[in-house]
């Protein structure tokens, strides 16, 4: 496929693999941010192409695996609610609350539906004004513009009966918090192209300042992956510290500013609570004050919803890189993505997902931390 192949192109990958090979003298440790980009790493087997004392760990790059559990319990309160509409992404309808999920809530008789796009459940609220209609806004800084834009529409059209459940969370803000850390072994991130397409990298720069580490803006196909290993390794290898762009194709500096405004318009950044992480200062967004009427937190007074978490699932040491997935006993046995523990065994984009799904479980013996 043109524009695709490009990128998947086996003879350039060898090469690119063995520029790390001959590159490679010490051991190092990088971390990708992005649940696609770890999908891709594991699908196309790249993390054993690598040296063998080089690690990429996964860290939190799935929005909907960080999620915070109290929220999925809030979602599923609404969603319960008989006047109520609850529209959302796919991949949220399994994820475990703490006793259930919204697909159960569904299959019980609640009005639950999948949307494409939150401008998908802006149209069922035009189509029915005798229903509330919730749209489950989830995601990083790459899905805020269009989540800023349906309340912002919302308001243009004077709906009453449209609010979402805000669960947006900012990168920046993350990959601080796990360089800060007592425990922190990540010497180098590859930063995440589509949430960077949209914010630029220029956020990145004093992050990379502050602690001296290699920052690469990366792409989500095999041979972006491979060069933006190579361009952390190589960073690492010569001392060198600071934010480098490999998605020049889709990346600027500065971002999309026309979506930058939108989003600084209907939301304000707030702290935020990430599922198995803990509250991570001015890391989440939330609606402003003057588009609070859009707030189904707020609508239905859900703050009295209290969550409980498994206490089998290590879905906090995955999501910070301190454990690989397979390092959890429940892992392929009592955690499938049939029957999930948690979050990252039923996200498209969760590590646990990811290894499960490309036969890892298959090689544990082989596998090293």
């Amino acid at each position: 496929m043109r524009f695709v192949d490009e990128y998947r192109s086996e003879e350039n990958a060898r090469k690119l693999v063995q520029a790390i090979h001959k590159l490679v003298t010490q051991p190092w440790t990088v971390m990708e941010v992005c649940g696609g980009q770890t999908h891709t790493l594991i699908k196309s087997g790249i993390d054993r192409l690598l040296p063998e004392f080089v690690t990429v760990v996964h860290g939190p790059g799935c929005p909907v695996c960080v999620t915070p559990l109290e929220l999925i319990d809030k979602a599923i309160a609404i969603a319960r609610r008989p006047e109520v509409i609850f529209a959302s992404f796919g991949d949220m309808l399994r994820v475990p609350g703490s006793g259930t999920d919204l697909l159960s809530v569904k299959a019980q008789g609640g009005d639950v539906r999948i949307v494409y796009s939150p401008l998908d459940a802006l149209r069922i609220a035009q189509r029915n004004p005798d229903r509330q209609v919730v749209f489950f806004a989830v995601g990083f800084e790459t899905t805020a513009p269009a989540n800023a834009m349906a309340v912002w529409q919302a308001r243009q059209l004077g709906l009453t009966n449209f609010s979402i459940l805000c669960a947006h969370v900012r990168v920046p803000p993350a990959i601080e918090a796990i360089l800060s850390s007592p425990e922190n072994r990540v010497q180098g991130f590859l930063a995440a192209g589509h949430v960077c397409t949209v914010m630029g990298y220029w956020e990145y720069e004093p992050i990379a300042e502050k602690y001296r580490v290699p920052i690469v803006v990366t792409g989500f196909e095999p041979l972006d992956l491979l060069q933006g290993i190579y361009m952390v390794l190589r960073a690492l290898e010569e001392g060198r510290y600071g934010v480098e762009n490999q998605y020049s194709r889709s990346v600027r500096r500065e971002g999309n500013v026309h979506a930058q405004r939108l989003m600084d318009e209907v939301f304000e950044v707030c702290d935020r609570t990430w599922r198995g992480i803990g509250l991570i200062p001015r890391s989440g967004y939330r609606l402003r004050e003057e588009f609070a009427c859009f707030d189904a937190e707020r609508r239905f007074e859900v703050d009295h919803v209290a969550a409980v978490e498994s206490s089998l699932c290590i879905a906090g040491e995955v999501l910070q890189g301190a454990k690989k997935p397979y390092q959890c006993q429940a892992f392929a046995t009592l955690c499938t993505p049939e029957h999930p523990l948690g979050a990252p065994m039923v996200s498209a984009e969760g590590a646990c997902a990811a290894y499960y799904q490309y036969g890892r479980a298959k090689f544990l013996p082989s596998l090293s931390v």
